[in-house]
C-alpha cells in the first residue's frame, strides 16, 4: 500500500541534475517531505503495523481506556512516591562534538548559530560532513553498564532513566523499526538493553526517555542550505525535517502549526510501544512537544496500553510537562524548576548536574553537592521527586566532577536518607527567609539558603526538620513547631546525638554545638505527638 502510494505521488524536491544536498526548503512541500521519510523507512512498515495492531488489540485490556477521562484516574505507584531520587542520562551521538549543548544536532544546521559556525570551522561544510558522520565516531569504548549502575546505587538513586532516543532520531536501543540505532551502528551495542539489565541487577527501577516527538521538525534548518539533510538517502535518520511553525514561544504548543502526518504519529506510537514491549520500563519520560495538539488522539492509546500493562506489576509512571496532559493523566514534571508549595499529587523536577547542557560538552561547569541536596530537600518537602541528569562522554566515561558529586550525594543520603526515602509532606513544607522561584527553568534563580531555612518531611510518628545551614551562634528556633505538637525527643542524624531543646511560644529552640556535625544540610529527627503529624 505504501509503496504503491509513493509510486504515483510526484516528488517535488531536487531539480533535475541538482546536487542531492541542494536546499529543498523552497521546493519540497511538507507532505512531500513526509512521503520521502515514509519511503526511506518503508521496509519497516510490516513490523510497524504488527506493533500497531497489538496496541489496538490490547490497549483497553484493563481498568484504563484509551480516552482522557479514563486516564485521569491514574495515580503514581508507591515505589515511585517512595523513591524520591532518580538519575537521568543524556548520552548519544551529540556527545561526540561535545560543543554547545545536546541540541548540537539541530543547531549545526541553524545558519545563525555558534554551533553552525563551529561545525564548518571544525569539520567542514554540512554537505560534506553532516550529523550522520558523527555516528562512526560514537564508539562508547569505555562504556561499562555494570560500573554505571553501581555508581548510581552508591549515589542513593532509586531509579535510572537513560534517554532511549533524543530529538536527533538515533535510537540507543535495538529497534526493529530503524537502521539508525546504536545496536547497528556506532557502538554496535544495545545500550538501553545493557543498562536495563545492569540497573535492575542493582535493585533499582529502570525507565526510559523518548524525545522522538520533536524529531518531526528537528533538522528543518538543514533544508535551507546545502546540507546532507536534503539527501533522501538519509531521510531515515533526519526524518521529515518539516518546517517548524512555532507559537510565540516553545511553551505555546496551541499556537504551533508545524505539519505532523498521521504516518508520523503511527510511527511514534509503534516506536514507543516497542520500547515498552522489549524493555518493560517502569517509567517513561516525554519531553514537552508531546503536548502538540496533533498527538492528542494518539497519546491515549499509548498511555492506556502502558498503564494497563503496569497495573499487572508494581505500577508505572509517565512524566509530562505542564499542559501536555490533562491534570492527573500522568505525573507532572517541572523541567529545571520547582513548585512554591506542596502539590496534592506526586510530581517531579528534573535538572542537570551540569549548568550549560544536558549532554556532555567540553568546559561545562557543575552544580555543587550542597545545591543539589538543598534542591532535593525542597522538592521532597513539597511531595516531589528529583531526577538528576548526568552527561557521559562519547567514549562512555563519566566525568570526575559528575562522579564526585554523585558520591557526595550518596554519602549524605546514607546518613540522612530516612528523612527522604518513603517520607511524606508535613502540614507545611518549610520555613525561612529564602523564597523559591517557582516554574520551569527557574532553578538557578533561588538564592542560597540560610541556617534559618528548614524543610520538613514525615515518617510515622516522626517529623524531620532539614536545616539548610549551621547556625553560627549554636541556637536556632523552628517556628513551625508549636507547644501543642508535644515534642518528646530530638536527635541529629549526622552523629546520632540527642539535641537539647526547649519548647517556647514562638517555636522549638535547639541548642547546637558550635561546629557542625555532617555537611551540606542537617537533619533533626523530632518525635511528636501523633496529632501533630
Amino acid at each position: 500500500m505504501l509503496c504503491g502510494l509513493l509510486a504515483v505521488v510526484p516528488m517535488h524536491g531536487h531539480a533535475s541534475g541538482a546536487s542531492v544536498t541542494a536546499p529543498t526548503a523552497a521546493t519540497l512541500s511538507p507532505r512531500d517531505a513526509d512521503l520521502a521519510w515514509q519511503k526511506a523507512t518503508a521496509k519497516f512498515a510490516p513490523a510497524r503495523q504488527a506493533i500497531l495492531a497489538k496496541v489496538a488489540r490490547d490497549m483497553d485490556k484493563g481498568s484504563f481506556r484509551a480516552d482522557w477521562a479514563s486516564l485521569q484516574q491514574y495515580r503514581s505507584p508507591a515505589w515511585y512516591d517512595d523513591a524520591k531520587f532518580g538519575i537521568f542520562i543524556h548520552w548519544g551521538v551529540y556527545s561526540v562534538p561535545a560543543s554547545g549543548s545536546e541540541w548540537y544536532s539541530r543547531n549545526m544546521y541553524q545558519q545563525d548559530s555558534d554551533d553552525y559556525k563551529h561545525h564548518i570551522a571544525t569539520y567542514g561544510p554540512q554537505s560534506k560532513f553532516g550529523y550522520k558522520d558523527f555516528i562512526p565516531m560514537f564508539k562508547a569504548e569505555r562504556f561499562d553498564a555494570q560500573a554505571w549502575a553501581a555508581l548510581f546505587r552508591q549515589a542513593g538513586a532509586r531509579y535510572v532513566v537513560p534517554v532511549a532516543e533524543h530529538h536527533d532520531g538515533f535510537a540507543m536501543y535495538d529497534s526493529h523499526l530503524s537502521e539508525w540505532t546504536a545496536a547497528k551502528m556506532g557502538p554496535h551495542k544495545d545500550i538501553i538493553g545493557l543498562l536495563a539489565k545492569a540497573i535492575r541487577a542493582q535493585g533499582l527501577h529502570f525507565g526510559v526517555s523518548s524525545h522522538r516527538a520533536e524529531h518531526d521538525w528537528f533538522f528543518d534548518g538543514g533544508r535551507r542550505f546545502d546540507s546532507d539533510v536534503n539527501d533522501p538517502k538519509y531521510a531515515g535518520l533526519y526524518g521529515p525535517a518539516e518546517p517548524r511553525i512555532p507559537g510565540k514561544d516553545d511553551m505555546d504548543l496551541a499556537g504551533d502549526w508545524t505539519y505532523v502526518s498521521q504516518a508520523w504519529l503511527d510511527d511514534w506510537l509503534a516506536r514507543t510501544a516497542e520500547l515498552i514491549d522489549d524493555y518493560h520500563p517502569d517509567l517513561i519520560y516525554f519531553d514537552w512537544w508531546i503536548g502538540h495538539p496533533t498527538f492528542r488522539n494518539t497519546l491515549p492509546k499509548l498511555l492506556a496500553y502502558y498503564y494497563n500493562q503496569g497495573a499487572q506489576r508494581d505500577g508505572v509512571v509517565v512524566n509530562y510537562k505542564l499542559g501536555d496532559f490533562p491534570d492527573g493523566a500522568g505525573t507532572l514534571d517541572i523541567e529545571r524548576g520547582q513548585l512554591t508549595g506542596i502539590h496534592p499529587t506526586h510530581w517531579q523536577t528534573d535538572t542537570s548536574i551540569s549548568n550549560a547542557s544536558w549532554g556532555y560538552i567540553e568546559h561545562d561547569t557543575y552544580k555543587s553537592p550542597q545545591s543539589i541536596i538543598h534542591l532535593l530537600a525542597d522538592v521532597v518537602s513539597k511531595n516531589g521527586n528529583l531526577m538528576l541528569n548526568i552527561g557521559p562522554r562519547a567514549d562512555g566515561s563519566i566525568p570526575d566532577s559528575e562522579r564526585d558529586t554523585l558520591l557526595a550525594i550518596g554519602r549524605w543520603l546514607k546518613t540522612n536518607g530516612e528523612a527522604i526515602y518513603g517520607s511524606r509532606p508535613w502540614r507545611v513544607f518549610g520555613e525561612g527567609p529564602t523564597e523559591v522561584v517557582g516554574g520551569t527553568f527557574q532553578d538557578t534563580k533561588t538564592k542560597p539558603y540560610t541556617a534559618q531555612d528548614f524543610r520538613f518531611t514525615t515518617q510515622p510518628g516522626v517529623l524531620y526538620a532539614i536545616e539548610m545551614g549551621w547556625p553560627q551562634e549554636g541556637k536556632v528556633v523552628i517556628h513551625s513547631i508549636k507547644p501543642s505538637d508535644h515534642v518528646h525527643a530530638v536527635k541529629l542524624l549526622a552523629d546520632g546525638r540527642q539535641v537539647g531543646w526547649r519548647q517556647q511560644a514562638d517555636g522549638l529552640q535547639l541548642d547546637l554545638p558550635a561546629q557542625p556535625a555532617g555537611e551540606y544540610a542537617y537533619v533533626f529527627r523530632i518525635e511528636l505527638s501523633a496529632s501533630a503529624l
